[in-house]
């Protein structure tokens, strides 16, 4: 038997992007829930007009490191996507902005760097080229 990897499923308020429930991931001898098994299952669901509510499905380990490291998370209702807060180390009780995950900032700046290494290169390499041609045809 193959031990399945379950998502977690985050449901929010349609509003204020705020969560309703988690259902957090499992794995090993589990079964993947409808959204409608959902709605019974959890209360917080039943209880709510079923249009008053949306719902992520994310990939078992999504996220993870933002999970560990935030202390809150929350579904921008505009992008649908999620926005972590991160306690700040100087001021832990001090509540912080939600923002982009940091995982995918990071993801960013890889790309980013990866392009700047790419662009000097590039520089580098006509930079060289033309003192090559310069100094072949006599320079200064």
């Amino acid at each position: 038997m193959v031990a399945l990897q379950i998502g977690k499923r985050i449901y929010f308020d349609v509003f204020t992007g705020n969560v309703i429930v988690d259902t957090g991931e499992r794995q090993g001898a589990v079964f993947e829930t409808t959204l409608a098994q959902d709605v019974i299952i959890y209360t917080e669901l039943t209880e709510r007009n079923p249009e008053m509510f949306g719902v992520l499905e994310l990939p078992f380990g999504a996220y993870a490191q933002d999970f560990a490291e935030s202390n809150g998370y929350r579904v921008n209702v505009e992008t649908k996507t999620l926005e972590f807060s991160y306690p700040d180390p100087n001021e832990p009780e001090e509540p912080q902005p939600y923002q982009v995950p940091l995982s995918i900032e990071v993801e960013q700046l890889k790309v980013d760097l990866g392009n700047a290494k790419t662009q000097s290169t590039q520089t580098d390499t006509v930079l060289m080229e033309f003192m090559n041609y310069y100094f072949e045809n006599g320079g200064m």
